[in-house]
């Protein structure tokens, strides 16, 4: 079973916003991560990864967007 597919596209998104909307409550995003995990069932690092991801899609942090990979990968 590929893992990424254990939590839906729609829990990934809920979760990242829960971070987004709840991280300044906290001293440090790690956290309010650990804070969120335990009512989603995830790791604090999966999280973390999904939020970077979201963060990276929005073009909040460079990198290569989703679209742009599948792209890249179509060419």
């Amino acid at each position: 079973m590929d893992k990424s597919n254990k939590f839906s596209p729609e829990v990934r998104e809920r979760a990242v916003r829960m971070g987004q909307e709840h991280h300044r409550c906290y001293p440090s995003w790690w956290a309010a991560v650990e804070s969120i995990t335990p009512q989603i069932g995830c790791l604090p690092q999966t999280l973390l990864e999904w939020v970077k991801h979201a963060e990276v899609d929005a073009r909040t942090r460079t990198r290569t967007t989703t679209a742009e990979a599948q792209r890249i990968q179509e060419l």
